[in-house]
C-alpha cells in the first residue's frame, strides 16, 4: 500500500506538471494552494535538535579527520546550550573518539545523541532528512535522492541516512528517491511560501534527467510547501555542487535577503544575469525584498595547513535556537561579517566558527548542519 501511494503521488506530480506545460512563465512562479501537501519549516524557526555527521578516516584518510575535528568540537559546544545535538558516528570506534574530544574541549554530553552509520562524507545538509509537517501539523521525514552531486563522489552510505534516521526517531518517512535528487544545500525558503534555487544544481542531466522547471515547481510545491519561485541560472560544473545557492544568497526572514555586494558576487562567478535576477526578486505578496550585504573575506584564506583556497564568504551561515553559527577565518572581515549578522538576529548571540579548513573541502557551517524543527 505504501509503494503505491508514492506511486499515486508521483503520477498526480506529472500529470500536474504536463497541465503546466503551456502556461507563461509568471504564472508557473506562482503554484495554486491546493498543491500543497507539506511544509518546510523556516530554519530560524525553534529547534528540537540539530544533526551533524561528524568527520572520519575511512573515505579520506585521518589527515582530513584531523584537521576538522576541532570545527565540528566548536559547532557542537555552541549548540548543545540551546538544543539537542545528533552526532552521526561512522562506528563504536569513533562515537568513542568522539565522545574523548567533546570531553577534552569540557563540552557536556547531557544533551548529546549518537547515532552510528556509515557515511561517506560530513554533508549533511545535502544528505540529511527534510523535516516537513503536513496539513495536520504532524511531522515527516522526507527522504530526498542523493546520489554524490550529480555522481561525483561516494554516495551510498549518505543517501541512507534519512531513512535510518525515521526508523531510529520512529518518524513517518515520505521516499522521495525516484521523484527528485534535490541536496538541501540546493534550496532557500523564506518561511512565507518562496523558494529560491539554482537551476544549475537542480535541474541538470546529472541529477534530473529531463525534468522541466514546471515539473520541478509542482514537486517543491507539494512536499515543501512552496507557492512563488526565484530561479537563477547558476553556473554548472563550477564545483561539485554546480553551485548551491546557500554560499552565496540567504532569507534572513520573510522579507529580506543576505547576499554580497556584486563584484563579490562576480568574484563568486555569479552570472551577471543572476545578479540582476536576484535584486529585482520579490515575494510571493509581489513585494520586493530588502537586501543585506556581507562581504567575502579581506584577504585570501589560508588553512591551518598552509594552503591558500582564496576569499571565502560568510553566507553560508547557521540558525539555532538562541545562537547563528557564522564561518570565521581569521581575517579582519570577520568582525564584519558577524556584526552585520548580529544585527539580523537580535535574539540570538552570533559565535564564530572557523571554518578554514573546512572550505578548503568546499563548504561552510550550514553545509554540514541540519535542522530538525521542533514537533
Amino acid at each position: 500500500m505504501y509503494k503505491m501511494a508514492i506511486t499515486l503521488m508521483i503520477l498526480s506530480t506529472l500529470f500536474l506538471s504536463c497541465a503546466k506545460e503551456g502556461e507563461g512563465m509568471e504564472s508557473v512562479s506562482n503554484v495554486a494552494d491546493t498543491t500543497i501537501q507539506y511544509t518546510m519549516p523556516e530554519e530560524s524557526g525553534l529547534h528540537e535538535a540539530t544533526w551533524l555527521q561528524w568527520p572520519h578516516e575511512y573515505q579520506y584518510g585521518k589527515t582530513y579527520r584531523n584537521r576538522l575535528d576541532d570545527t565540528w568540537t566548536a559547532m557542537t559546544k555552541a549548540l548543545v546550550k540551546n538544543e539537542k545535538v545528533h552526532i552521526i558516528a561512522y562506528d563504536q570506534v569513533e562515537q568513542a573518539r568522539i565522545t574523548e574530544l567533546l570531553k577534552n574541549a569540557q563540552v557536556s554530553l547531557e544533551n548529546i545523541n549518537f547515532m552510528i552509520s556509515p557515511t561517506d562524507d560530513v554533508w549533511v545538509r545535502d544528505n540529511g532528512p527534510i523535516y516537513v509537517k503536513d496539513k495536520n501539523g504532524q511531522l515527516w521525514i522526507e527522504d530526498w535522492g542523493f546520489n554524490g552531486w550529480g555522481k561525483k563522489a561516494a554516495s551510498n552510505n549518505c543517501n541512507s541516512i534519512p531513512s535510518k534516521i525515521a526508523q531510529q526517531q520512529q518518524i513517518q518517512k515520505l521516499d522521495l528517491n525516484n521523484v527528485m535528487i534535490n541536496e538541501g544545500g540546493s534550496i532557500e525558503i523564506d518561511g512565507n511560501g518562496t523558494l529560491m534555487a539554482c537551476k544549475s544544481s537542480i535541474l541538470n542531466n546529472n541529477r534530473n534527467p529531463g525534468m522541466t522547471q514546471q515539473q520541478a515547481e509542482a514537486i517543491f510545491s507539494k512536499y515543501l510547501g512552496v507557492k512563488k519561485f526565484i530561479w537563477l541560472e547558476g553556473k554548472a560544473g563550477l564545483d561539485i555542487t554546480d553551485m548551491h545557492i546557500d554560499g552565496f544568497a540567504r532569507f534572513a526572514n520573510q522579507g529580506t535577503i543576505v547576499t554580497m555586494n556584486d563584484e563579490d558576487l562576480l568574484y563568486w562567478q555569479v552570472p551577471e544575469r543572476d545578479i540582476e535576477t536576484l535584486f529585482k526578486a520579490k515575494n510571493k505578496e509581489e513585494k520586493a525584498y530588502n537586501f543585506v550585504e556581507v562581504p567575502l573575506t579581506k584577504n585570501e584564506v589560508i588553512t591551518t595547513y598552509g594552503k591558500n583556497v582564496g576569499k571565502a564568504s560568510y553566507i553560508n551561515y547557521y540558525v539555532a535556537n538562541n545562537v547563528v553559527l557564522v564561518p570565521n577565518y581569521n581575517d579582519p572581515n570577520d568582525v564584519v561579517a558577524n556584526q552585520i549578522i548580529q544585527k539580523l538576529y537580535p535574539g540570538r548571540t552570533v559565535i564564530g566558527i572557523d571554518c578554514r579548513n573546512l572550505f578548503a573541502n568546499g563548504g561552510m557551517v550550514h553545509c554540514v548542519t541540519q535542522q530538525q524543527p521542533k514537533r
